[in-house]
């Protein structure tokens, strides 16, 4: 006899998602499935047709209903506690009511395959098991029963006990799985949420910097020079325009332009704040994980320097080699940074998904230098 669930958990034990709720629904169903094992429980009536008497009938009219009280609710009780109890219940019941009807020992039956689904602890269920072999055969060696008798109902607890204790075993490691991918699949959008968050804070401040810088401009200018001022305010136009591609992207999933389109950028946002940048080294080629990284880390660099720092003038270097690529950016600003904000934390989870480091000195002027490991840079490290 094979239980072919196991009685639900507590709702406080875990949280399932659609998929485990839809599995529980179908062990819910196949529980229905469970009420055809009551057949073994025609054992019980065996008794009473042979012994032709109105007694044992009379008995069985009152610890039958009993067994199946004991049997429903062993297959959809929901408190862990509630089933130990009833399971001891079953038990007592079977030892009491062998002595007055042999065939009351099939009960033992129902015990061994009930105890791998109510107790998790493989040598508690063994345990059970075992007592529910060594009960049948002592209780009828006591009543001097045939060892056929008591024989049969003692061999059928093995396969009924073990088998469900393999069952039981496999379900609950499903359940662990899908427990695990449930985690698995929360984290994942998290971190999904998380950088979403973090594109979404380069991409638009950067681009805001620049259109403030663009507006102001084109407000000093507006009665001295319209025509440039018009330009202005078109070159804003076609910079919202962009930033609200950009946004689409960062939320569909962010892919830089390389570190040539940014470093043009920033050397345009640079100039309309009155920094002068200075670059040496040619970019290098990387693979398109890590150079969106470090696109997006210029990025923010430059929107700090415009909004923070007071600078004249910054220097940008990028270097490659066998062991790593390299990028150290120095300002002339007020440097001093004493906490950072969600945009260097941004910068450092990203680079830190690399393998790489941020490291950042503020005493005078400020030095922002990255670094990440050659095993995220392509072979060919200088463009052609």
């Amino acid at each position: 006899m094979y239980i072919s669930r196991r009685p639900r958990e507590d709702s406080s034990d875990s949280a399932l998602t659609s998929e485990a709720q839809s599995i529980a629904r179908l062990d819910s169903r196949s529980s229905h499935f469970d009420l055809l094992w009551l057949v073994y429980s025609v054992f019980f009536f065996a008794d009473p047709v042979q012994r032709h008497q109105l007694l044992p009938w009379l008995v069985l009219a009152v610890l039958y209903p009993s067994f199946l009280g004991l049997y429903l609710a062993l297959l959809y009780c929901r408190s862990r506690a509630l089933r130990f109890v009833l399971l001891a219940a079953l038990g007592v019941l079977g030892i009491a009511y062998y002595p007055f009807n042999q065939g009351a020992a099939v009960v033992f039956i129902y015990v061994s395959a009930f105890a791998p689904y109510v107790f998790e602890s493989v040598a508690i269920s063994v345990g059970i098991i075992t007592a529910s072999i060594a009960t049948a055969i002592i209780e009828g060696l006591a009543l001097h029963l045939s060892p056929w008798n008591w024989g049969i109902f003692a061999f059928f607890c093995v396969p009924a006990g073990v088998g469900n204790l393999f069952s039981a075993m496999r379900k609950r490691a499903n359940h662990r799985l899908l427990l695990a991918h449930e985690q698995i699949e929360h984290l994942a959008k998290v971190a999904e949420r998380e950088r979403i968050a973090r594109d979404l804070h380069d991409v638009l401040g950067h681009t805001l910097s620049l259109i403030v810088l663009k507006s102001e401009l084109a407000g000093r200018v507006l009665n001295a020079d319209p025509q440039r001022a018009q330009r202005e305010i078109g070159e804003i136009e076609q910079t919202a325009r962009k930033a609200l591609s950009e946004v689409r992207e960062a939320v569909g999933g962010y892919r830089a332009q390389g570190l040539d389109a940014e470093l043009a950028r920033a050397r345009q946002t640079l100039a309309l704040a009155g920094v002068a940048l200075e670059s040496e080294g040619h970019p290098p080629r990387l693979e398109p994980v890590a150079e969106s990284v470090l696109s997006l880390a210029l990025r923010e660099a430059v929107t700090n320097i415009v909004r923070h720092a007071r600078a004249s003038r910054c220097r940008l270097s990028v270097t490659s080699d066998c062991d790593r690529t390299r990028l150290v950016l120095r300002d002339n600003g007020r440097g001093g940074i004493e906490h950072e904000g969600n945009g260097l934390r941004g910068m450092r989870e990203r680079i830190a998904s690399l393998g790489g480091r941020l490291a950042i000195e503020s005493a005078e002027g400020t030095t922002l230098t990255i670094e990440i490991p050659a095993g995220a840079a392509a072979p060919q490290t200088v463009r052609a």
